[in-house]
C-alpha cells in the first residue's frame, strides 16, 4: 500500500478525541474521478487528479453542524450526490454535481420526510433510495422505521414506497442489488428480502445465531454475486466470509486482523479478488479472496495512536474508481488517498496447503513455479534426472512460492522438495516434472 495523497483540516470542530470525520464515498462526474468525505461540519468534495492529488472542489455545510456529529454517510445516483447525518436535527442534502470540475450546489435539503438517518443505499437498477434507521422529523430520537424505500423516479423529489420490516429494531445498514437486499440489522442479526415488489417484500433469508455474533453492522456483495461479506462491530469479532445464491446466505469461514486483543472491524467494500476492511485502530487492510479463508496480503495504518478504545481510526473505504485508487476516511486524520497494485498482486499465486508446481509439463529454458504452503518458513528443493543426477536446486526462505528456472533438457525429472516450520520440522515432498 503506497500513500498518495492526504487530507485533513484541524480548523474543523471536535471534541475532546479529535473526530472531525465520518464515512467517504467516491464517484465519476463528466470524465474525473471526484472523493467525498463526511465531517463534524457538512460535506467536503475532491478532485482525484491524474498527478494523484486531492484538489478541494466545494464544501456543503450540513444543517446540523455540530463537534456530536459522528455519521454522515453518502450516495450517488445520476448527476446527484445524496447526504445524510445520524445527529441532530438533520435532512437529506441532494448535491448537485453536474458542474464539476467547477463548482458543486446544494440542489434541495428534504426537511419533511428526513431527520435522523443512519446509512443510505441506492439501488441504480430498480432506481430506488434506502434510507436505514429512518428516525422522526419531529422528534429526532425516535426511530420512524428500521427501513424506509423510496423511488428516484425524481431525484430531487423522493416518493416514499415502503417502511419496515416488522420483526426487527433497526437496519442498520443494506447492500441492495436488483431488488435483493442483504440487511444488517444490529443484534437482530442479518436478514435477506426481495424488494422488487415493494408492495409485497419477498423475505428470503435470516442469520439470527451464528458463531462469532455480535452488532451486525455493514456487508458487501462481490461483483459476480456469489459471495457476501459482513462485519459485527463488536471487539473481537472476525469478519464473516459466506456465499451467496442470490437468496440464501451461508457462512463459510472467518478471518480478521489482531482479533485476539479485541480488535474491530467496521466497513466493507469488495472486488471478486480483494476485501477492503476499513479496521478502526488496524487501519485498512486488504484481503486475498483467492483463499478458502481470505488471507491478509496488504495494510495502511491510518491511525499511528496507541490507545485501549478499538473505535478510533479507519472508519470508511471506496474501492470502486476506474482507476482503482482507494478512498480512506479515518476519524481523527482525515482522507487518504492510497494505491494498492492490484493487477500485480492478481499475477502472485494464491497459496494453500499444497504444493502445486505449474505449468508442468515445461517448455526447455522457460521457469516452473512452484507454491508453498504457508506455514512454510523455509523450503529446499533439488531435481534429478532419470540416472539420479542433480540438474538444479536452490532454497527459498519466508516466501510462498518460488520461480525455478528450467535450464536443462527435454525429459522427464524428479523434484525433492523439504519443507520448514517454525520448529525446525521438515516434510519431504516428490515430484514429477515433464520438460517438453
Amino acid at each position: 500500500m503506497t500513500l498518495l495523497d492526504h487530507w485533513h483540516q484541524d480548523s474543523l470542530i471536535s471534541n475532546s478525541s479529535k473526530v472531525r470525520y465520518s464515512d467517504c464515498f467516491g464517484f465519476t462526474q463528466n470524465g474525473g474521478e471526484y472523493a467525498v468525505i463526511g465531517s463534524t461540519e457538512g460535506t467536503h468534495v475532491f478532485l482525484v487528479n491524474d498527478q494523484d492529488q486531492l484538489i478541494p472542489k466545494g464544501f456543503i455545510k450540513g444543517r446540523y453542524s455540530s463537534t456530536f456529529v459522528q455519521h454522515r454517510e453518502y450516495a450517488v445516483f445520476k448527476n446527484y450526490l445524496y447526504a445524510v447525518c445520524d445527529e441532530g436535527v438533520s435532512s437529506l442534502q441532494i448535491i448537485d454535481l453536474q458542474y464539476l470540475p467547477d463548482s458543486i450546489h446544494l440542489a434541495k435539503e428534504d426537511t419533511v420526510q428526513f431527520g435522523r438517518v443512519h446509512n443510505i443505499f441506492i439501488d441504480t437498477v430498480q432506481e430506488k433510495f434506502y434510507s436505514c434507521i429512518h428516525r422522526s422529523t419531529v422528534n429526532t430520537q425516535a426511530i420512524d422505521a428500521p427501513l424506509k424505500i423510496f423511488s428516484l423516479t425524481d431525484p430531487l423529489n423522493l416518493q416514499e414506497l415502503w417502511s419496515g420490516p416488522g420483526d426487527v429494531l433497526e437496519v442498520h445498514d443494506i447492500y441492495v442489488r436488483n431488488g435483493v437486499a442483504l440487511m444488517n440489522c444490529g443484534y437482530d442479526g442479518l436478514r435477506v428480502y426481495n424488494f422488487t415488489n415493494t408492495n409485497a417484500p419477498l423475505y428470503l433469508d435470516s442469520k439470527n445465531i451464528y458463531t462469532d455474533q455480535g452488532y451486525n453492522h455493514q456487508g458487501w456483495l462481490t461483483p459476480d454475486g456469489t459471495r457476501y461479506l459482513f462485519a459485527d462491530e463488536t471487539n473481537g469479532k472476525r469478519v464473516k466470509n459466506c456465499s451467496f445464491n442470490g437468496s440464501l446466505v451461508t457462512i463459510n469461514n472467518y478471518f480478521g486482523t489482531n482479533y485476539e486483543n479485541g480488535s474491530v472491524p467496521h466497513n466493507i467494500k469488495a472486488t471478486n479478488e480483494f476485501a477492503f476492511v476499513a479496521y478502526y485502530n488496524e487501519g485498512i487492510r486488504v484481503f486475498d479472496l483467492r483463499y478458502t479463508v481470505p488471507l491478509e496480503v496488504a495494510h495502511y495504518d491510518t491511525y499511528p495512536d496507541d490507545n485501549p478504545y478499538k473505535m478510533n481510526g479507519n472508519w470508511g473505504i471506496f474501492a470502486d474508481l476506474p482507476s482503482e485508487r482507494l478512498l480512506v476516511s479515518d476519524r481523527q486524520y482525515g482522507l487518504f488517498l492510497l494505491h494498492f497494485d492490484r493487477e500485480k498482486m492478481l499475477k502472485s499465486f494464491p497459496l494453500n496447503n499444497e504444493t502445486d508446481l505449474f505449468p508442468n509439463p515445461v517448455s526447455s529454458s522457460e521457469s516452473i513455479f512452484m507454491t508453498i504452503p504457508i506455514e512454510t518458513v523455509k523450503t529446499e528443493w533439488s531435481i534429478y534426472d532419470l540416472n539420479g543426477k542433480q540438474v538444479s536446486g536452490g532454497t527459498s526462505e519466508h516466501f510462498n512460492y518460488a520461480e525455478v528456472p528450467v535450464n536443462f533438457s527435454a525429459g522427464t525429472y524428479q523434484m525433492r522438495i523439504h519443507l520448514y516450520d517454525d520448529a525446525g520440522r521438515s516434510q519431504e515432498i516428490i515430484r514429477k516434472i515433464v520438460v517438453i
